[in-house]
């Protein structure tokens, strides 16, 4: 069994339980409950686990201390809502090193200042087989603002928030031990220091124009399944529109890599992907702008089922399948 089909069986059996104030549970970014008539509450939480979210051989505990608010930030970011308060259960070797847990603490608190959200609550246990953060976030939203998964269109134009697969890049680096950190600052950051898009999320969940988003988490390839699947809609990507910075092509070549493998299937970008009207377009690029932020159309929602990159190779059009190529815990 999978990641995706054990979450599939849990999402089953939670589905006895109805709440009349769950708007949403199982299957989207956040869980949503309404407050009031006006304003939901967001509920997100995420565990990171030593080798396999985060190496110490690499990762500074600061940095990581403050990764570990932003990926669950950036969920609540994902539904256009406003991070409010955050709960912290730490679990640390009996022998942990005083110094480095607490500049551990010390990350988790900038991020909270950065976000605005504040550390409410939490616990600290003992973890033989290494460290875990586990972190829920509770954030806020206007009901009729809310972006989910499930609302994507056919013809909808697809965005991604900016260049992709940097941290994928990054990570790749750290583990070949590449050094050359000022030449590749960008991709490290990335990795080590990911930010999540709180501002342009509320933004856009302002504007009106989005049918649906969620933050790029897994990679392209896997995120934008799960919005095809709720959205019962498939998808065409265009590898010439894949936002690239030049930074992470000189790294695949570094490496041996392939920089398109990187930005269709390397996780942790935390950029927001989402999709529009076409017929928005203008007026969407407009808002965005205006906000300080730019979008870049990576391709387009289909009725057909599947996702499919599309790109020119010998000036023939080529569509290769890409669904779920994104990290799995149990695969």
């Amino acid at each position: 069994m999978n990641e995706r089909e054990l979450i599939q069986r849990i999402d089953a059996m939670a589905g006895l339980n109805i709440d009349p104030a769950l708007l949403c549970g199982i299957g989207d970014d956040c869980a949503v409950v309404r407050k009031t008539d006006e304003l939901v509450l967001l509920y997100t939480m995420d565990t990171l686990i030593e080798s396999v979210h985060f190496d110490l051989r690499w990762h500074p505990p600061e940095l990581l201390g403050k990764k570990a608010v932003s990926v669950n930030v950036s969920d609540i970011a994902a539904m256009g809502g406003n991070p409010c308060y955050l709960l912290f259960s730490l679990g640390l070797p009996p022998d942990f090193d005083d110094q480095w847990a607490l500049s551990l603490s010390k990350g988790v608190g900038r991020a909270c200042e950065q976000y605005g959200c504040l550390l409410i609550g939490g616990d600290t246990v003992s973890s033989p087989a290494g460290i875990t953060l586990t972190l829920t976030v509770i954030g806020e939203a206007r009901a009729e603002q809310v972006l989910y998964r499930n609302g994507a269109q056919p013809g909808d134009s697809i965005y991604v928030s900016g260049p992709l697969g940097l941290a994928a890049a990054g990570l790749a680096l750290c583990k070949g031990k590449m050094g050359r950190e000022e030449e590749f600052k960008q991709l490290y950051e990335a990795h080590l220091d990911p930010h999540a898009r709180v501002e342009l999320g509320k933004c856009l969940a302002r504007s009106g124009l989005v049918n649906s988003m969620m933050d790029l988490s897994d990679g392209l390839a896997t995120d934008l399944a799960h919005i095809c699947e709720r959205s019962g809609l498939g998808a065409r990507i265009r590898c010439e529109q894949l936002p690239c910075d030049p930074v992470l092509e000189k790294a695949a070549a570094l490496l041996g890599q392939d920089s398109i493998d990187w930005m269709i299937g390397g996780g942790e970008d935390y950029e927001l992907l989402f999709t529009a009207s076409t017929s928005a377009t203008e007026r969407l690029q407009e808002v965005v702008a205006n906000a300080g932020h730019v979008l870049y159309p990576v391709g387009r929602m289909v009725r057909e089922q599947g996702i499919f990159l599309l790109a020119e190779d010998a000036g023939k059009r080529t569509a290769t399948a890409i669904d779920y190529r994104g990290f799995d815990h149990f695969s």
